[in-house]
C-alpha cells in the first residue's frame, strides 16, 4: 500500500513542476505529515525530492529527474481506453486504475505536454444516462466486470418473470445504453448461442477459476448493433393507422421508435387534397404505448384505427375542452 503511495508521489512531482503538501495529500488521500514522511523515505531511497520553504513552497523533484515507474500494467492500459467514462469506470471498478494509467502517461510525456490530459478532459466528456432519468450502478457489475476483462467463466442467476434461472455463461463484453449495464455472453449449454442480459436482473454471479477461450471473430460493437435492432422490432407488435399534417410527419420520428417512423412515412402515400395530410400504418409496441407517444403530436395526428385507439383519443378530446372551456 505505501510503496503504490511513493510510487504515485513520484508519478505526481514528475508531471508537475511543484506540488504544496496540501494539494499532495489530497491526492493522496493521506495527511500532510504522512505526505513529509514519505517525501523524506524517497529522498532516503535515492530520489531527489526538494522541499522549498515559505507560503509559496512545495515539494518538487531536482536536476529533471524522471523515473523509469511508467510501464503501463495491463488493467491500467485497458483502463486507459475508457477514461473519457469516469462515471462507468467507477461503476466497474476501475477508477483507480484509469488514475494510474492517466499519472504514468503524463509523467512519460514531454514538459511541453505535461497538460494534454487536463485539456483533453476538459473538452470531452460523455453522459450516458438520457435525460430525467435515475439510474443507480447494478450491485453485481463489478463482479461481472472483473470476470469479463479476466475472461473467466460465470455462473449467473438472474430474475425470469416470477421465476429464477441459473445460466453458466462466457462473458464477452459489457454495454452501457441510456445508462442500463448490459452483459453480452455466450451461454455454454449452447455455444452457438450468444445472448444479452440485463445485469440489475443477476441475484448471484460466481466467477470460476475455468477462463474460456474467446472467439476471435465475435465483434461486441457490431453484435450488439444487430440484436439492438432485432430487439426493436421484436416488441413492435401491433400496428396503428393514423393521418399525420406536414408538422406531424417532421415530428413523427421524435415521438415514436425512429425506425418505424422512417419505414411507415417511406410506405404511405402522397398528401391527400383535404389540407395535405399523409395516412401512415405505424408499427408500434402497443395500443397503450401508441396512445402515449402519439399523444404528444398533439393536433397534428388523427387516430383512423384501431377503433379503440381512436376512442381513446376522442376522450382525451372531450376532456381537454372541458377543462380549457372558458366560462
Amino acid at each position: 500500500m505505501r510503496a503504490a503511495r511513493l510510487i504515485k508521489m513520484v508519478l505526481l512531482l514528475q508531471s508537475r513542476a511543484s506540488m504544496t503538501a496540501a494539494e499532495l495529500a489530497r491526492e493522496l488521500e493521506v495527511s500532510e505529515r504522512t505526505v513529509t514522511r514519505d517525501a523524506q523515505a524517497l529522498s532516503e531511497a535515492g530520489v531527489p525530492v526538494y522541499a522549498d520553504r515559505g507560503r509559496a513552497g512545495g515539494y518538487r523533484l531536482v536536476g529533471g529527474y524522471r523515473t523509469r515507474l511508467t510501464g503501463l500494467g495491463r488493467s491500467e492500459a485497458e483502463a486507459l481506453f475508457l477514461s473519457g467514462v469516469p462515471g462507468a469506470l467507477r461503476e466497474m471498478g476501475l477508477e483507480d486504475a484509469a488514475s494510474a494509467a492517466r499519472l504514468k502517461v503524463s509523467a512519460a510525456l514531454m514538459p511541453s505536454l505535461a497538460d494534454a490530459s487536463r485539456a483533453a478532459a476538459q473538452r470531452f466528456h460523455l453522459d450516458a444516462p438520457g435525460w430525467f432519468t435515475e439510474t443507480k450502478a447494478p450491485e453485481l457489475l463489478p463482479a461481472v466486470a472483473d470476470a469479463v476483462w479476466d475472461d473467466r467463466r460465470l455462473l449467473a442467476r438472474y430474475r425470469r418473470g416470477d421465476s429464477g434461472v441459473e445460466r453458466e455463461l462466457e462473458p464477452y463484453g459489457l454495454v452501457l445504453k441510456a445508462g442500463v449495464w448490459y452483459l453480452c455472453a455466450r451461454v455454454i449449454a449452447n455455444l452457438d448461442s450468444y445472448r444479452v442480459y440485463r445485469i440489475d436482473r443477476f441475484t448471484a454471479v460466481e466467477a470460476g477459476a475455468e477462463r474460456f477461450v474467446r472467439d476471435v471473430d465475435f465483434d461486441l460493437p457490431a453484435f450488439w448493433e444487430e440484436r439492438a435492432e432485432q430487439f426493436a422490432r421484436s416488441i413492435l407488435r401491433a400496428e396503428v393507422v393514423v393521418r399525420l399534417s406536414a408538422d406531424g410527419v417532421r415530428r413523427l420520428p421524435y415521438a415514436v421508435d425512429p425506425a418505424a417512423a422512417r419505414e411507415a412515412l417511406q410506405a404511405a402515400g402522397g398528401p391527400d387534397a383535404d389540407g395535405g395530410w399523409v395516412t401512415v400504418t405505424l408499427p408500434v409496441e402497443s395500443e397503450e404505448v401508441a396512445h402515449s407517444q402519439l399523444a404528444g403530436l398533439g393536433p397534428d395526428v388523427e387516430v383512423l384505427a384501431p377503433e379503440s385507439l381512436r376512442a381513446r383519443f376522442t376522450d382525451d378530446a372531450l376532456r381537454l375542452a372541458t377543462l380549457y372551456r372558458r366560462p
